[in-house]
């Protein structure tokens, strides 16, 4: 996962991990564990929440959450 492309994208939309994790219906730790990978990853369905959030294209998509060179 690329935390510093989910985090600008974060920004640009006016979120803090506050607001995003309220928007997923999860808590602020949990969030911050899954965008600091640890032990803890994201679901197939809070990416799609996230890639849906934030209007992501599928090259944005792939960049953010599978970019292999920074797994």
């Amino acid at each position: 996962m690329n935390k510093r492309k989910l985090e600008s994208l974060m920004k640009l939309h006016g979120d803090t991990q506050t607001t995003l994790a309220k928007a997923m219906g999860i808590s602020v730790s949990r969030l911050n564990l899954k965008i600091n990978q640890r032990n803890a990853e994201f679901t197939q369905s809070e990416i799609a929440f996230i890639i849906d959030r934030y209007h992501m294209n599928t090259d944005e998509a792939v960049a953010c959450f599978f970019d292999p060179e920074l797994s």
